[in-house]
């Protein structure tokens, strides 16, 4: 075997090797399974290229494990998928005793036949024929993803590789050991065929740390506008892998210099550059996210919070102002951003849910904790963010320390010596007062009950009044003194209580 699979894996492989010859079906091993298995990387998903029929090719394979596990079939495309999770065989798949063979992570294994490709022009959906294993390394995206390794046994009469030996006829091999991203034929009819192979060339580039290579490079500049074809859906897909890889920035800067981002993400294209006006300008806030992305990804790997980092100071375009002795502001950039954000997570197609209600919370909530370390902190001030805040409040100061970026040694050690202090005085609080999704002792039920009244304005005023109160610390966080304070705003309001 060309390349270095455990056990668990090349025994897999041997069935499906067993089960092609059993019907005389030349089939392959093939693509990322391939490739990140030369690179040394993890991965599950198994891709099988057959030269016949893939269903029946996945049925003869399911025989081979006892017991047989289930397999997706998907006729309209002539597909099959088989999971192997906590499978039992009865083979080992080492030279030990029978003892049966568990799967305790899940193996995905693809079937498909071998074919070959042609697009017209508006669409990226295929006519599909079929082909040779050769038609089909010819329609891969990339060289390295073009790779292939024969799972045929040696006697077959079929002029193919035998069990093991790679196929690689576009030295994807080499490629891949130069770190290369390069389409297997000319840059410009892969990338109009199947315009998402730009986003994916990317994707790639930032996930392996490789470099795209200057012709298919410019062949993404080039074919940019085809991107349009493709649906928000399947370019959002790509965009979050690019997102969750180890340092997002490499991917964007790609996607800004290819010229896909303005046509993909125009809002964070607009963050661009920096504006000059008596001497004064202001940092380029495309590079400043981007850098404030990187410092979150080294911290989590929550998709979201690197969303909040993407579009924390999404509204300073919308903002930006020059004043006179004063310099460029963006005043109210938070709340902006924060109203920005439904509309983005809409034309990109991401959730409209929690998620999104998340990423919002952060982008309105991103300046409070910093303008903390500006002043003298009050418990009110902290009790207010720990409830505006609630559960995300440690989510929110990780963004917060991603948001400092100064290149200045000494500005950041003492920028993050504040956040520490505050961070201190807000676990205080919290143990002291139990502000995190505290709700007030009084509520508006108790309100309308206490004084006959009906939903109204009233019970809404009298209501806040006391959440108020009680986050500036003017009464306690107890029933007593809440309900002293409700009778007593009540009088102020004229309301008189029931049998008063």
């Amino acid at each position: 075997m060309y390349i270095i699979c455990n056990d668990k894996e090349l025994f897999i492989l041997k069935k499906i090797a067993t089960a092609a010859a059993e019907l005389d079906m030349p089939c392959f091993l093939i693509g990322g399974f391939v490739r990140d298995k030369i690179l040394g990387r993890p991965t599950k998903d198994i891709d099988i290229v057959c030269v016949g029929d893939a269903i029946e090719l996945a049925q003869e394979v399911a025989k081979q494990f006892k017991p047989s596990p289930q397999i997706a079939i998907f006729k309209n495309f002539g597909t099959a998928q088989i999971k192997l999770n906590d499978s039992r065989v009865k083979e080992a798949p080492s030279k030990s005793p029978p003892i049966g063979e568990t799967f305790e992570s899940s193996y995905e294994i693809e079937f498909v036949g071998a074919r070959k490709e042609s697009y017209n022009y508006d669409s990226r959906k295929p006519k599909v024929e079929q082909g040779t294993i050769e038609d089909d390394q010819t329609r891969r995206d990339f060289t390295i993803n073009a790779l292939a390794i024969s799972l045929n046994k040696k006697d077959l009469p079929t002029g193919q590789a035998g069990f093991g030996d790679l196929i690689d006829p576009f030295d994807g091999l080499s490629d891949l050991k130069k770190k290369i991203i390069k389409t297997p034929l000319k840059p410009e009819l892969t990338f109009s065929d199947d315009p998402l192979r730009m986003m994916r060339a990317i994707r790639f580039a930032a996930q392996l740390h490789f470099t795209i290579e200057e012709q298919t490079f410019e062949g993404i500049i080039q074919n940019a506008e085809r991107i349009k074809i493709v649906s928000a859906e399947r370019i959002t897909d790509e965009l979050n892998k690019i997102i969750m890889s180890e340092e997002p920035s490499v991917g964007f800067k790609l996607l800004y210099t290819s010229g896909l981002l303005k046509i993909i993400f125009p809002q964070m294209v607009e963050l661009a550059g920096a504006e000059y006006i008596d001497g004064k300008g202001h940092k380029d806030n495309f590079y400043h996210t981007l850098q404030v992305l990187d410092n979150i990804a080294k911290h989590t790997n929550d998709l979201w919070l690197r969303w909040s980092a993407i579009l924390h100071d999404i509204a300073k375009p919308k903002t930006k102002k020059f004043e006179e002795g004063h310099g460029w502001t963006f005043h109210g950039h938070e709340v902006v951003g924060g109203r920005m954000v439904p509309k983005i997570f809409n034309e990109l197609k991401l959730p409209q849910n929690d998620k999104m209600k998340f990423v919002r919370k952060m982008v309105e909530l991103h300046l409070r904790p910093i303008s903390l370390t500006k002043e003298n902190i009050t418990d009110s001030a902290l009790r207010r963010l720990l409830f505006d805040a609630g559960d995300d409040i440690d989510a929110l100061m990780t963004l917060c320390k991603a948001d400092i970026t100064s290149k200045n040694k000494f500005k950041v050690k003492s920028y993050l010596e504040n956040f520490e202090m505050v961070s201190k005085r807000l676990a205080e609080v919290e143990e002291n007062d139990k502000i995190r999704n505290w709700q007030p002792p009084i509520t508006g039920e108790m309100i309308m009950k206490e004084f006959n009244l009906s939903p109204s304005r009233k019970v809404g005023d009298i209501k806040t009044a006391i959440r108020e109160a009680i986050l500036d610390g003017v009464i306690s966080n107890e029933y007593e003194a809440a309900h002293n304070f409700m009778i007593q705003k009540a009088k102020e309001m004229g309301i008189v209580k029931n049998g008063q």
